[in-house]
């Protein structure tokens, strides 16, 4: 499926649909404070529809991402590290490999071991695939 069929239908132009999903990935912002940053920009948009744009398109974007993402190595660390966001705590989980390139990570409110488990098992598949690909 080409690129533009994935946006065929769409009422906005790829773009504004890209820099909302954006928005909202990489900014902690709610789907009303950027509805309201896109109307400034004269984008009439509604909450609800970012909302689906986020969820139709987030998946979608970390695949081809994850397709462009540097190789690493065979050998990987796991490293783990508590720490503050606006005043609540929270735990880091990253995946490293030799070089300090992160391979993978995971960000939660609780110390949760089936998701830690979950998170070593994805982190050595996701290795092992890279590692396949690189031949």
């Amino acid at each position: 499926m080409s690129a533009d069929e994935r946006f065929k239908g769409c009422h906005f132009p790829k773009c504004v649909v890209l820099q909302v999903v954006y928005y909202y990935l990489r900014f902690a912002l709610s789907y009303r404070d950027i509805e309201e940053l896109m109307q400034d920009r004269n984008v009439p948009v509604d909450h609800a529809t970012i909302q689906r744009w986020v969820v139709t398109y987030s998946s979608k974007l970390e695949k081809q991402f994850r397709k462009k993402k540097s190789p690493v190595g065979n050998s990987w660390r796991m490293d783990e590290t508590y720490i503050r966001v606006k005043k609540d705590w929270y735990y880091l989980y990253r995946a490293v490999d030799k070089a300090g390139q992160t391979i993978d990570f995971l960000f939660t409110k609780h110390r949760d071991t089936k998701a830690a488990k979950r998170f070593f098992k994805k982190a050595s598949l996701l290795i092992q695939w890279l590692n396949i690909r690189q031949f």
